[in-house]
């Protein structure tokens, strides 16, 4: 066989694999995920093997195509017969897909380098959605069963701000973040501590706003970050496997790039006006919905949600919800933590 005849038969076989394993993940995101913008995102990318591979010879690539010949379709290991799950199925075709590119990319430089420059593009691409589809295929499960998630600031608080985290907790909060922008260092990483301990003996989530150093320190669960603050993947490196990263999206846009960066899951707002933190808009359940329906990541609703809207919160897209001033600032916090709780389990069950 001459040196070009097994070029072409080796790029015929790759771009058939990676066109393959592509298809496996888009029907996993279509059927599964039921995610228009991730469908559109390997549609796209698709698309754009396919241009890569229509500057190579056509007619050359399909002549050489020899499957009775193929020493490969023979060969087999166990464990290409062992999926557990569909997530199972789509972590296998995200390492063919990676590999067919590195394959079509060193032996299409014989034939065309430009070519070779597409599919090492695609290739990094593939890694890049790969890293976005982790939070996906492997949710923490501890999110899934969050439903009042509650914000803890200790000027807003009614009572002394521990007391405070005592009876949200009682009342079923599923997580606190420890919310205080101004407080010196030594003294939130103090506070984070003991908000730990208290979340620990109750079985909820103790996450620190902002301060993914203070989240180290304290042995909290997780952090929570803004548009401006540390990026998602940088507090995952400070904070090591197993912690929770979360940021705050206003826009599918946002939300798309939090699932990129390797979000956990997403705080969604503002739902409406609220005496904590107004922003000047909102985005209402329908920004809530559509975010949804775009990023299958888990959700936080925030901002401005009561007792008297939460049911037209939870109705938009099934959510947990993160409450502060209507909480903490309530004379009775056990009491009106627990009456939220009831209305979103009642909208939400587990």
């Amino acid at each position: 066989m001459s040196d070009r005849a097994a070029l072409l038969r080796i790029l015929d076989a790759n771009l058939n694999r990676a066109r393959e394993a592509l298809r496996v993940i888009e029907d996993y995101v279509r059927f599964a995920l039921d995610s228009a913008a991730l469908a559109q995102t390997l549609k796209e990318l698709r698309h754009h093997l396919r241009a890569a591979a229509d500057t190579l010879p056509q007619r050359e690539l399909l002549t050489s195509r020899d499957t009775p010949g193929d020493v490969g379709t023979r060969l087999s290991t166990p464990a290409e017969l062992n999926r557990r799950d569909a997530a199972d199925v789509v972590r296998a075709a995200f390492k063919r897909l990676p590999e067919s590119l590195r394959t079509l990319e060193e032996y299409a430089k014989p034939l065309s380098p430009e070519t070779s420059v597409k599919f090492e593009a695609l290739r990094y691409r593939a890694y890049t959605l790969e890293k976005s589809f982790a939070a996906l295929l492997d949710p923490d499960p501890r999110l899934a069963r969050w439903r009042l998630y509650v914000l803890v600031t200790s000027s807003l608080c009614r009572r002394p701000v521990l007391e405070t985290v005592d009876a949200v907790l009682a009342g079923g909060a599923d997580a606190i973040q420890l919310r205080e922008k101004d407080m010196p260092a030594r003294n939130l990483l103090s506070l984070a501590r003991d908000v730990v301990e208290r979340c620990r003996r109750a079985g909820a989530l103790a996450i620190v706003n902002d301060r993914a150093d203070i989240a180290a320190a304290a042995g909290a669960d997780g952090v929570h970050v803004g548009q401006s603050d540390l990026p998602v993947s940088a507090c995952h490196r400070l904070l090591g496997p197993g912690k929770v990263v979360g940021t705050s999206v206003q826009s599918v846009e946002m939300a798309q790039a939090a699932l990129a960066d390797g979000a956990d899951y997403i705080g969604v707002g503002p739902m409406f006006r609220s005496p904590t933190k107004d922003r000047g808009f909102t985005i209402g359940p329908e920004g809530l919905r559509a975010i949804r329906a775009a990023v299958p990541l888990p959700t936080v609703a925030i901002s401005g949600i009561t007792l008297e809207n939460v049911a037209e919160v939870v109705a938009a897209g099934h959510t947990a919800i993160a409450v502060c001033h209507d909480i903490i600032a309530d004379p009775d916090p056990q009491c009106r933590a627990a009456a939220l709780k009831r209305a979103v389990l009642q909208a939400f069950p587990l």
